[in-house]
């Protein structure tokens, strides 16, 4: 179709490199953006092996354009996982809860200056909802909503939003850094981490991962994934379930929703009244509870 541009989540770029991208010609694309979730070195260096291109990461949001981003620049690099940069009209920060900025290195919540002049790109309020614009736009700032972190060279890392970072026995849990880890397992096409509700630690580190093809669930490979996680990461952020799944639920645009997942675990805990399943089959997925299994 003479694409010159191609856009596609991390997600939707997983699925297509399950084919042998190489063997397809793309005589005129000259440019591969990707946004909706953060891109890991696997995906970026397996599309560029076989397209020659580089993939350029993004963030905006539904109430923005596009405000952070990687940019082909002789002066700038592309740095793989990163949004990126602010991008030009845009004055961005990263903030802690009292709307005051973080130094480098510290998390927060990413913002955009909205006075004294607002940036032109930036939705004017939410329809038919006062006090969701109202807690959206606070001390001269748009709060996005989002929990970032931003480097030394001015580089924003995306950790999650608001809602689906896990608290874990008052450690603070990003999923995209989870989900990152279990990626590189060799077993996992995706993953999609979320807090399970707990009543010790408050939440768990809850996984669902979906299997690449001649693969199948069971309670060895759980294992497997975990001592995997256990391996390149901290224990606390070890997901202590795993759940495979056929299939994650996501938007039209092919970006997860934590959120239906996340809802799910706290119905399932309101039905269990504090009962956990250790191991549970049936024929679309295989639940194991590994903090259980081990003894934990």
């Amino acid at each position: 179709y003479n694409i010159t541009t191609f856009c596609a989540p991390p997600t939707a770029l997983r699925l297509m490199l399950k084919e042998d991208v190489s063997k397809y010609k793309f005589p005129v694309l000259r440019h591969c953006v990707s946004a909706g979730e953060p891109l890991t070195h696997e995906v970026a260096d397996s599309w560029k092996n076989a397209t020659g291109h580089d993939i350029y990461e993004g963030y905006g949001q539904t109430e923005t354009i596009i405000q952070v981003a990687n940019v082909r620049s002789r002066h700038e690099e592309i740095q793989v996982g990163s949004m990126g940069k602010a991008m030009p009209g845009f004055d961005i920060h990263v903030l802690d809860e009292n709307q005051q900025e973080l130094r480098p290195g510290e998390e927060g919540e990413l913002a955009i200056r909205v006075e004294p002049e607002r940036p032109i790109g930036l939705f004017l309020k939410y329809w038919n909802e006062p006090e969701m614009t109202k807690n959206a736009f606070k001390n001269g700032w748009y709060l996005t909503g989002d929990r970032v972190v931003q480097d030394e060279k001015g580089y924003f890392w995306f950790v999650g939003r608001a809602d689906d970072v896990i608290k874990s026995s008052d450690f603070r849990i990003g999923p995209t850094e989870v989900e990152d880890t279990l990626l590189k397992h060799p077993a996992i096409l995706e993953a999609a981490v979320v807090g399970k509700p707990d009543e010790i630690r408050c939440q768990l580190v809850k996984a669902f991962v979906v299997l690449h093809d001649g693969y199948e669930g069971s309670l060895e490979l759980a294992n497997d994934i975990q001592k995997h996680c256990r391996a390149m990461t901290a224990s606390y952020k070890l997901p202590r379930e795993i759940e495979f799944v056929s299939q994650l639920p996501k938007t039209t645009t092919g970006k997860v929703r934590r959120v239906e997942l996340r809802e799910l675990e706290m119905k399932r805990a309101a039905m269990a009244k504090g009962k956990i399943t250790d191991l549970r089959y049936s024929e679309r997925q295989a639940t194991h509870n590994i903090r259980k299994s081990q003894g934990k």
